[in-house]
């Protein structure tokens, strides 16, 4: 890609995650391109469809999020790491609202542009689950598709306003009732 056309590319995805932050991921491309002083056209011409710019968008935090989850399995304890690994999830998915449910519409949707960013932070929330599983520091009768179902719960909690003040103590509750021995260490924080 040439110089320029990335600085334009770049420019859209920065006026894109700000609207986003501020409206939610139904935000019209329109006033997304209005905002980034581009033609609609423009911006269509970098992403032909909002879940092609949602893709490009949220992929660099999914890859973060990931390789956190590598660098969380490999050191600390299991039960510490899968804690903090799941609030990390449901603090950005709350940043970026409304992204919950596309998230989970695309985990299901193999041809979604999500897809396979939604697969491979799935993949890795199950790898941290099955490693304090093993370590017997967390229930066995969840796998990741359940993980990854809580995360999408907790996340749509921060999004209500009347239930956003009780997100915290409920994550707590549900980090602990995932854990063996009931208790999340660090009360989950």
């Amino acid at each position: 890609m040439r110089a320029d056309a990335r600085k334009n590319r770049d420019h859209l995805l920065a006026v894109a995650g700000a609207a986003i932050t501020e409206q939610g991921v139904d935000v019209s491309m329109r006033d997304i391109a209005r905002r980034a002083d581009v033609g609609l056209a423009t911006l269509l011409r970098h992403f032909p469809t909002r879940e092609a710019l949602l893709d490009a968008l949220l992929r660099t935090s999914f890859d973060e999020l990931t390789a956190k989850a590598g660098a969380l399995a490999a050191s600390g304890s299991p039960e510490a790491a899968l804690v903090s690994w799941v609030r990390d999830c449901v603090a950005w998915t709350t940043e970026f609202r409304g992204a919950v449910a596309l998230m989970a519409a695309a985990i299901e949707d193999t041809e979604s542009a999500l897809h396979a960013s939604c697969v491979t932070l799935r993949a890795a929330g199950a790898r941290l689950l099955t490693r304090a599983q093993e370590a017997g520091a967390a229930r066995t009768d969840i796998d990741g598709a359940d993980l990854f179902a809580l995360v999408a719960a907790l996340a749509w909690l921060g999004d209500q306003p009347s239930l956003a003040p009780r997100a915290d103590h409920l994550f707590d509750v549900v980090a602990s009732a995932i854990l063996v021995g009931g208790a999340a260490p660090n009360g989950g924080r």
